[in-house]
């Protein structure tokens, strides 16, 4: 039991209960998520015969919004109507692990160690992602509840963490997103002229931990130096009794170098990396988690210009298939100067002209040349290139058509996104 002691209550002034413990069969295991097997052992220690009603064990999720000077525990009534509360319920299961035969109202249980092994399964319908803000949380526990007569009840409790997969690899989060801006500096007639800017980023989803490269082209017609910069915000949402609360913050952010007036500059794949971050949560009604990446331009006495793409953060990463038909898609979706951003595919290169010579037709067609004279020692005479007379037959016409086709087939299914 010394090693439980983070999951391990003392319990009570009785006596008679040394400790209560809550463990997981695979402690190591960091999530779980919908349709998943939760399983465990209840530890009980005792120094004398304890007398119980019942041992049960209680499995908790729901989503809580809630603010206001009254949303606290502790609030009377009258200032509890002021609170704006609202709470959704994901997950309620509960299993008794001993109770006493029928007819009987107590069970003793021995002096030592008792387990009390559980087992369930989550809901198949999905679960919201675990999540804790300022105004709301997304909690999931279990919790093992002692029932004794004559005392309160006794309970230990164990945070369970929850995860919504999002897979990036889906049609709708490989679509590149592109967006273009323009901007008139000065005020009233006392312009300076326009600064324009241009943004795009391959796919709208990722994972924590991957590095975005950014694709924009900033122009700057105005007189004044502009600094672009890139960054990703985090937008928490809460819902409750029709009200709205919203909190926006940076998580990342990378800074480009200074422009000067009549010049552009390029960002042809300038990297920003995901730090660990909460994954989307876009199925809560009362809870959202929105990201986005912002490409915006800091211009000296006016207001920035500012470009946000929508940023889904997943769960499953991305697993490289699909980047042909993303690279179509963009094609069809950005504009013909984002041409020069893309990198195309680099074409098969036509065979080797030594390949489709056989090395006896290589050797009988080879001019015998004198050998140059050993210039050991003194000066030779100038060089001279020594070209050899074409004798080969033309190679043959290039074409697609393997003339040694392999013996494996690929049958790895292609799909192309438009």
């Amino acid at each position: 039991m010394g090693g439980e002691a983070g999951c391990a209550a003392a319990v009570g002034a009785e006596g008679r209960v040394k400790s209560l413990g809550l463990v997981f069969e695979d402690e190591r295991k960091g999530c779980y998520s919908s349709g998943e097997t939760v399983a465990g052992h209840v530890l009980l220690e005792a120094s004398e015969p304890v007398a119980l009603r019942a041992l049960r064990l209680e499995a908790q999720g729901r989503a809580t919004a809630a603010w206001g000077p009254s949303a606290g525990p502790c609030a009377s009534a009258s200032a509890s109507a002021l609170a704006v509360f609202s709470e959704v319920e994901y997950l309620n299961v509960r299993l008794s692990l001993r109770e006493p035969p029928a007819g009987e109202g107590i069970i003793l249980l021995q002096p030592g160690k008792h387990e009390f092994p559980f087992r369930f399964q989550l809901p198949s319908e999905p679960l919201v992602t675990s999540f804790t803000g300022k105004y709301g949380s997304i909690q999931y526990c279990v919790r093992a509840v002692l029932e004794r007569p004559k005392v309160p009840d006794q309970s230990v409790k164990r945070e369970l963490q929850v995860v919504s997969h999002v897979d990036v690899n889906t049609p709708a989060l490989l679509t590149p997103v592109l967006k273009t801006q323009e901007k008139m500096v000065g005020c009233w007639f006392f312009t300076s002229g326009p600064v324009s800017l241009s943004a795009k980023i391959e796919r709208k989803g990722y994972c924590n931990g991957e590095a975005i490269p950014i694709y924009a082209e900033i122009e700057n017609c105005s007189s004044r130096l502009i600094v672009p910069k890139a960054a990703i915000f985090q937008t928490q949402t809460y819902l409750a009794s029709g009200k709205t609360k919203t909190i926006r913050h940076m998580v990342a952010n990378v800074r480009g170098n200074h422009i000067a007036s009549g010049s552009t500059d390029t960002w042809n794949g300038k990297t920003l990396k995901i730090p660990p971050v909460t994954p989307s949560i876009l199925d809560c009604c009362i809870i959202r988690v929105d990201y986005s990446l912002a490409v915006y331009i800091h211009i000296p006495g006016a207001k920035k210009l500012m470009l946000e793409l929508p940023l889904v953060i997943g769960t499953i990463p991305y697993n490289g298939f699909g980047s042909r038909n993303s690279s179509i898609a963009s094609q069809f979706s950005m504009d013909m100067s984002w041409l020069t951003l893309t990198l195309p595919e680099q074409p098969e290169a036509p065979p080797n002209y030594a390949d489709v010579v056989s090395e006896e037709e290589f050797s009988r067609h080879i001019p015998s040349y004198p050998q140059p004279p050993n210039c050991e020692g003194e000066v030779c005479c100038p060089m001279f290139a020594c070209i050899q007379e074409f004798r080969f037959q033309p190679p043959p016409l290039y074409a697609e058509v393997d003339p040694h086709p392999s013996d494996v087939e690929e049958t790895q299914p292609v799909s192309f996104i438009l």
